[in-house]
């Protein structure tokens, strides 16, 4: 699976941003998705995932009522929207597939990743 980040950038904190991630290279509708973040000096983190047909969703408790995970299977996109940013969500942004329908270990392929700066 090819994924490719956009959307991401410098915001102010209080505000919002949406990411995309576009997909290619495998039935889109066949596998789980997922979003991590890693921030400077800190290792990779789990931030949402959302299953094949976008019927489950999960969240870190951190991002919990403030980003929300979806997608669109007719687009090979799945989105991360979030709001009432906060500093501590500055980080590389990476989208992540799965190898099967729900999420299970680890996912199997990798986005390149996209920055988000949240300014005070």
């Amino acid at each position: 699976v090819n994924l490719v980040e956009s959307g991401g950038g410098l915001v102010q904190a209080g505000g919002s941003l949406r990411l995309s991630c576009a997909a290619s290279g495998r039935t889109f509708s066949s596998y789980a998705m997922g979003w991590f973040r890693q921030a400077p000096g800190k290792e990779r983190e789990f931030v949402a995932t959302i299953s094949a047909n976008g019927g489950r969703t999960r969240y870190a408790d951190s991002v919990k009522g403030r980003f929300t995970i979806s997608r669109d299977n007719a687009k090979n996109t799945v989105i991360l929207q979030m709001n009432n940013l906060k500093q501590d969500d500055t980080a590389i942004y990476y989208c992540a597939a799965y190898k099967f329908i729900f999420v299970a270990g680890s996912p199997d392929s990798w986005g390149p990743g996209t920055q988000v700066t949240v300014s005070s």
